[in-house]
């Protein structure tokens, strides 16, 4: 192995990528472009949610239930409901998602201590909206309650009691957003699909231009031609990954946590999972339109569906579990959660990094064994 040569290539992959200004934005703007929009539209908190009352008391009791309702910032108020007819007209026509009946004799079974029974309608179109709708208004009834439980009693000269008091607290995520828990999966997403993508272009396109000939009857063997064609990439795509966590800092205020030193050799090791998707992809086509479809398929589909990046892996079957591992995404989603979010080291994700140096070695080798046939047939 000579590292001139390996540098002779990377020089002259450089200036590819200088001379091809189209290419180059693409690889330095896209992966950016792509945080701000899949981190702002991929959202699954849930505000301003359109909530309708039909009130069949109207005492001050129930106005200060309503008022404690839209002055969160969960609920939005979208009318008043003046019968039972109006209830469904409601929902069917959108005009409500969530509808509070509250009953004629709220106020008189309160201050009686019977048991009072408040209706909530939810829009369950949406599953898993309507359950965190039905999670706030839960929440906000019961402050609700126990609220006024301790006003009746302080006015009667008693102290409110409260057996147990339950203190919850949430660790590394305070505030519950799934903006911060989305935005490492985002990079692992962003970061595999441009690496394989260029590096596959870039290989297959010394097919296409008839150079590939030229390379093979030099000296250089195969090892010096990948390593020379990726480094220009890696070098790119560890460049976009420093940009990506600048940008998802500023606009969603995702902060490191743990070693730096530690998150930049685990992407270092993805982004070598994610190059030798690309040779493989490259070995396999023959064509640079044919290598941006593979690569495409084979990185998009699985990164968003199988790597946990949206949907828990734990919730899946078995065997779609087993599946998941076709993708380095799954391995670095959850070392990039472990640096990133918890802030904790290797002993948390040494597993992770291992399968992902596994893959790495499993990837290359395929490559290898694909292109040494494919050589010997022609």
């Amino acid at each position: 192995m000579s590292l001139n040569r390996i540098k002779a290539i990377a020089k002259k992959e450089f200036k590819h990528l200088l001379r091809d200004y189209r290419m180059l934005a693409i690889l330095l703007l896209f992966p950016v472009f792509l945080l701000g929009i899949f981190g702002y539209a991929i959202n699954f908190d849930v505000h301003h949610i359109k909530l309708a009352v039909y009130d069949q008391e109207y005492s001050d009791v129930t106005r200060d239930l309503v008022k404690g309702l839209i002055n969160s910032e969960y609920f939005d108020l979208s009318g008043y409901i003046k019968s039972d007819k109006q209830l469904k007209t409601t929902l069917d026509n959108k005009l409500a998602q969530c509808i509070i009946v509250i009953p004629s004799d709220f106020s008189r079974k309160f201050y009686s201590r019977q048991v009072v029974k408040v209706q909530f309608l939810i829009d369950g179109v949406d599953g898993n909206t309507a359950n965190i709708i039905q999670n706030y208004v839960t929440a906000a009834l019961q402050t609700f309650g126990q609220n006024l439980t301790a006003e009746v009693l302080m006015k009667n000269g008693q102290k409110n009691y409260v057996p147990i008091d339950l203190e919850t607290r949430f660790w590394y995520n305070p505030d519950l957003q799934t903006t911060r828990f989305l935005i490492p999966g985002l990079i692992a997403m962003i970061l595999l699909i441009t690496a394989a993508i260029s590096v596959s272009l870039s290989l297959v396109r010394e097919k296409e231009r008839g150079t590939i000939e030229q390379i093979n009857v030099s000296p250089i063997n195969s090892f010096e031609l990948i390593a020379g064609k990726i480094l220009p990439y890696l070098l790119l795509s560890l460049f976009n990954a420093a940009m990506i966590l600048i940008v998802g800092y500023f606009l969603f205020g995702v902060e490191i946590k743990g070693s730096i030193i530690l998150l930049f050799l685990s992407t270092l090791l993805f982004l070598s999972a994610s190059t030798g998707i690309g040779i493989l992809v490259s070995v396999i086509a023959d064509s640079q339109q044919v290598a941006f479809s593979v690569a495409t398929f084979a990185t998009l589909l699985p990164s968003v569906i199988l790597s946990g990046f949206i949907f828990p892996i734990e919730s899946m079957p078995l065997a779609v579990q087993i599946l998941t591992n076709i993708t380095p995404a799954k391995f670095f989603i959850e070392i990039l959660r472990a640096i990133v979010i918890r802030g904790v080291g290797i002993a948390s994700f040494w597993d992770q990094a291992l399968y992902l140096l596994l893959f790495t070695s499993v990837i290359i080798f395929l490559a290898d064994i694909i292109n040494t046939r494919k050589e010997g047939r022609g």
